[in-house]
């Protein structure tokens, strides 16, 4: 792989930590600031709606200058959002650097898929982005456990801090690694909105909300299902995210490594398996061994979808000249479904089915996703027996 993708991959491993960590650090930030556990998580809902607010509008803005600058640009903005966030005296300004934060991620992984995608043989396309999105993976598998552990040996802030230093990391990475990009057609923009009218792009776009959303419903809720349910210690909600990050690290491999071969297929798979995990995971949440298990397995298969998906919507929208809008869109969506997984689990813990009910209520969404998977292989299914029609004379 070109060097430059690891500028690319620094800077998705700094973006996961921040998103993701927020699962180990509920339990911290809900008693520093007097609020409830559901309400510390609008740290998480808050974060995953204003990368979906915030990637099409960062895209629009920047269509004026290279994407190495908006690159640089994001990475600055990453860095004082997660300091706002750190400094912050109030829960209220906490959100505030969250949102700041946010608008980093769509446009960053957006402009990001395309430029590797762009840096590499056409064979190798899905591999490209697979390894910027491993930057993803190691968050969860080093990043997050770590950031989790500065939490409880000093403090949440502590671990904001540590991000933001990694978020300088990929301020320097993008400028002496990522080469020269032309700026881009003023015009082009105009185009990039086409993509919104294809029924294969939308489609796969639903998958984006609702896969990731099936495994965000239990993961937001981690530490306390884990300690409460489990009986596990507050000590050992680090190694666990330890698992997650390890089951997100495996699918990512397997979705980089299978797509090219037969996409569809490993949706139809991935998403079925997610599902059955996360339903099992509700009735075994009181075995120690059987938790470890589905919080790998229901990771594994739902970061499997990823980067397949990822590169599903850029082929449809490239076909209609539009991949960095749709692709920084379909970002923002994976983190509308992040949002939605969170809300979803807070309204049923809230309702008082317990800290185990995200995990079938994520199960359901898993079940949304694959019904739209099927659809959307239908309808190719179906555009091929018609072009073969037309391709073949009438006698």
């Amino acid at each position: 792989m070109p060097i430059a993708l690891w500028a690319l991959v620094i800077g998705a491993f700094g973006i996961g930590t921040t998103e993701f960590v927020i699962a180990g650090l509920l339990p911290a930030i809900a008693a520093d600031f007097g609020v409830s556990i559901p309400v510390a998580a609008y740290l998480a809902t808050s974060y995953a709606l204003g990368v979906f607010v915030g990637a099409p509008v960062l895209i629009i803005l920047g269509t004026r200058i290279s994407k190495k600058t908006m690159l640089a640009f994001l990475a600055c903005l990453f860095v004082v959002g997660n300091l706002v966030t750190a400094m912050a005296p109030t829960f209220e300004i906490a959100i505030l650097g969250r949102i700041i934060t946010s608008l980093t991620h769509g446009a960053f992984f957006g402009i990001g898929s395309v430029l590797a995608a762009d840096m590499v043989p056409k064979e190798k396309r899905v591999s490209a982005i697979a390894f910027m999105f491993s930057g993803l993976t190691v968050a969860n598998l080093v990043g997050v456990p770590v950031g989790t552990w500065l939490s409880q040996q000093f403090s949440w802030q502590v671990t904001f801090y540590a991000i933001t230093a990694v978020g300088v990391a990929t301020v320097a990475g993008v400028i002496v690694l990522i080469p020269p990009t032309p700026k881009p057609k003023v015009q082009r923009i105009g185009h990039e909105f086409t993509a919104f009218g294809n029924a294969k792009v939308l489609l796969a776009m639903g998958i984006t909300i609702l896969g990731p959303a099936a495994f965000f419903t239990s993961i937001t809720y981690i530490a306390p299902m884990m300690q409460e349910v489990a009986g596990f210690s507050p000590g050992a909600v680090t190694w666990l995210l330890m698992v997650f990050g390890f089951g997100l690290f495996v699918g990512n491999w397997l979705g980089g490594r299978y797509a090219d071969r037969a996409l569809m297929p490993l949706l139809y798979f991935t998403l079925a398996a997610q599902a059955i995990a996360l339903f099992v995971f509700h009735l075994v949440a009181g075995s120690q061994t059987a938790s470890v298990i589905c919080i790998f397995l229901m990771a594994a298969f739902g970061f499997a979808t990823v980067s397949p998906i990822q590169k599903l919507v850029m082929d449809k929208a490239k076909a209609a000249g539009a991949p960095t809008l749709a692709s920084a869109v379909n970002i923002g969506l994976f983190n509308l479904g992040n949002a939605l997984g969170a809300w979803l689990g807070g309204v049923v813990i809230a309702a008082g089915f317990g800290f185990t009910s995200p995990n079938w209520a994520g199960g359901l969404l898993s079940v949304g996703a694959l019904a739209l998977a099927i659809a959307s292989g239908l309808l190719d299914r179906r555009d091929a027996a018609n072009a073969l029609q037309h391709a073949v004379p009438v006698p």
